[in-house]
C-alpha cells in the first residue's frame, strides 16, 4: 500500500505535467464516457419500441437527473477540494474527517431529495415542458429516478472523493460496472418486463446501486489512502464549513446549467414535440465529447488543489497549460468526425426522417464548442480544487445566466431554431478566453503574496 500511496502522491507532486493531466484525466474520460451510456442506451432501447413521445420524455426528464447530480455535487466537490488540499498540506487525519463528513451528508440530501420530489412530482412534470403526448412518459422517468436517488448520488460522489485521493481506476470501476447492468437490465425492463420508459429508469437507477456499491468495497477493503470511520461522523464546524464553501456555488452552477436546459427545453417544444426527441439525440451524442474535456479537467482538479495546498504555483500554471493544449487538440478531432457522421449516429436511435435531419442539423452545430467549452471548465474546475468557489461560480453565473440564456432568448426570437441552436457555441468562444483569463490572473496574485510573506 506504502508504494502504491507514493505512486499516486508522485502524480499529483511531481509528474509531467501533460502525462499527470493524461494519467489522471484519460481513466476518467473513458469511464465517463461509459457512463454516458446510461442515457445514450436508454434512449437507443426506448428508440426501438418506435414511440418518438417516449424519446422526447427521456430528454425531458434529463434535467431531473441534472439537478440530482447538482445536489452530489455539493458534497461531492465541497470534500473532494478540502481533502485535496489536506493530502498537500500532508494532514491526513483531517483528510479522513472530510471523507467521513462527505459519506453522511450524502446519505441525508438523497432522502431529501427523494422525498421533496415526489411530493412535488406533478409540479416537476409541468415545469419540465411535458405536453399531453409526454406527460405520462415523463412522469413515471422522473418517478424512478427520484426514488432510486441515493444510488445516484452515491455513485456520483463516491466516485468524486476516491478521485480526490488520486485513486482514478478505482473511481471508474463503478461507472464501467453499472453502465454494463443498465445495458443488460434495459431490454429485460423495457421489453420482456414490458414496463417501456419506466423500465428504462428502472435499470439507471440499478445500474447507479452496482456502481455505488463497488465504490463502497475499495474502501472496505483497504484499497485507498483514506478510510471512513465511525470516529469521525461527527463533524467539526470548520469542515462542514469548507464542504458548504466550496459546494454549494459548485451545486448551484449545476443548477444553473439544469434551468438553462429546461428554458431550451420550452423553447424547443415550440417547434414540435420530435424536435425536442432531435436535441435530445444530438445533446446526447454530443455529451461524449463533453465527457473528454469534463474527464482533464476533473483530472486535473486533484493536481490543483494538491498543489496549491502545497503552494507550488509554477506546477499549477504547467499543469493548466497542458492541460488547455491537451484538450484543445483531442476535441477538435472528435469534432471533425461529428461533423462527417452526425446523420449517421442519429440514424441509429430513430427512423424518424425528421428527427434524423433535425438532429444532425443540431449536432453540427453544437459540435462547434468542444475545442472551446474545456478550457472554461478547467478553469472553473481549478478555482474550485483551490477552495475559491466564488470564482468558479461567477464563471457559471456569467456564462449561463448572462451569456447563454439571453442569447438563447434573443436569438430565438430573431431567428427562430437557427438562433437557438447557435446561442451555446458563441457563449463557448467569449466564456473560454475570460476563464482562463481570470485563472492566470488569480494564480499570479498568489504567488506574489507568497513571495511577499516570505520576504
Amino acid at each position: 500500500m506504502k508504494a502504491e500511496e507514493d505512486k499516486r502522491i508522485y502524480t499529483l507532486r511531481k509528474e509531467k505535467p501533460m502525462t499527470a493531466v493524461a494519467k489522471m484525466g484519460a481513466p476518467l474520460i473513458a469511464g465517463m464516457i461509459i457512463m454516458v451510456l446510461y442515457n445514450l442506451v436508454d434512449t437507443y432501447f426506448i428508440g426501438l419500441t418506435k414511440d418518438d413521445f417516449q424519446l422526447a420524455a427521456v430528454n425531458l426528464s434529463y434535467p431531473v437527473m441534472m439537478i440530482t447530480i447538482a445536489i452530489s455535487n455539493m458534497i461531492g466537490t465541497g470534500a473532494s477540494s478540502l481533502i485535496g488540499r489536506s493530502l498537500g498540506a500532508r494532514d491526513k487525519e483531517k483528510a479522513n474527517h472530510t471523507l467521513t463528513v462527505g459519506f453522511s451528508l450524502t446519505v441525508v440530501n438523497s432522502i431529501i431529495v427523494m422525498a421533496s420530489g415526489l411530493v412535488f412530482l406533478p409540479w416537476i412534470v409541468n415545469g419540465l415542458g411535458a405536453q399531453s403526448n409526454t406527460y405520462s412518459y415523463t412522469e413515471q422517468y422522473v418517478s424512478v429516478l427520484l426514488i432510486g436517488s441515493i444510488f445516484t448520488m452515491g455513485n456520483y460522489t463516491f466516485g468524486q472523493l476516491l478521485r480526490s485521493e488520486g485513486s482514478v481506476k478505482y473511481s471508474i470501476a463503478g461507472m464501467i460496472a453499472g453502465t454494463i447492468v443498465n445495458i443488460i437490465l434495459d431490454p429485460l425492463f423495457i421489453f420482456t418486463f414490458g414496463l417501456a420508459v419506466r423500465g428504462a429508469a428502472i435499470a439507471t437507477i440499478l445500474g447507479n446501486a452496482v456502481g455505488m456499491g463497488i465504490s463502497i468495497l475499495f474502501y472496505i477493503t483497504g484499497k485507498t489512502l483514506l478510510k471512513p470511520s465511525v470516529k469521525y461522523i461527527i463533524p467539526k464546524a470548520d469542515i462542514i464549513k469548507e464542504i458548504f464553501w466550496v459546494g454549494v456555488p459548485a451545486s448551484l452552477e449545476t443548477l444553473l446549467t439544469s434551468a438553462a436546459y429546461i428554458v431550451n427545453n420550452n423553447l424547443a417544444v415550440s417547434y414540435g414535440e420530435l424536435t425536442v426527441a432531435a436535441i435530445g439525440i444530438a445533446q446526447k451524442i454530443l455529451s461524449l465529447g463533453n465527457y473528454i474535456y469534463q474527464g482533464y479537467a476533473a483530472g486535473t482538479q486533484p493536481i490543483m488543489g494538491f498543489n496549491y495546498g502545497a503552494g507550488n504555483y509554477k506546477r499549477m500554471k504547467e499543469v493548466l497549460r497542458a492541460g488547455v493544449i491537451l484538450v484543445s487538440i483531442t476535441e477538435l478531432a472528435v469534432m471533425a468526425v461529428y461533423g462527417i457522421l452526425a446523420p449517421v449516429f442519429i440514424d441509429i436511435f430513430t427512423d424518424s426522417e425528421i428527427v434524423i435531419e433535425t438532429g444532425a442539423k443540431v449536432l453540427r452545430t453544437l459540435m462547434l464548442i468542444l475545442p472551446f467549452v474545456g478550457a472554461t471548465s478547467m478553469s472553473r474546475m481549478s478555482f474550485q480544487a483551490m477552495g475559491k468557489p466564488v470564482y468558479a461560480f461567477v464563471i457559471t453565473l456569467v456564462r449561463q445566466l448572462f451569456l447563454y440564456v439571453p442569447l438563447l432568448l434573443v436569438l430565438n426570437y430573431f431567428l427562430g431554431f437557427n438562433g437557438m441552436i447557435w446561442a451555446q457555441p458563441i457563449t463557448e468562444i467569449i466564456m473560454m478566453a475570460c476563464s482562463v483569463s481570470l485563472l492566470l490572473n488569480t494564480i499570479k496574485k498568489e504567488e506574489k503574496n507568497a513571495l511577499s510573506v516570505r520576504n
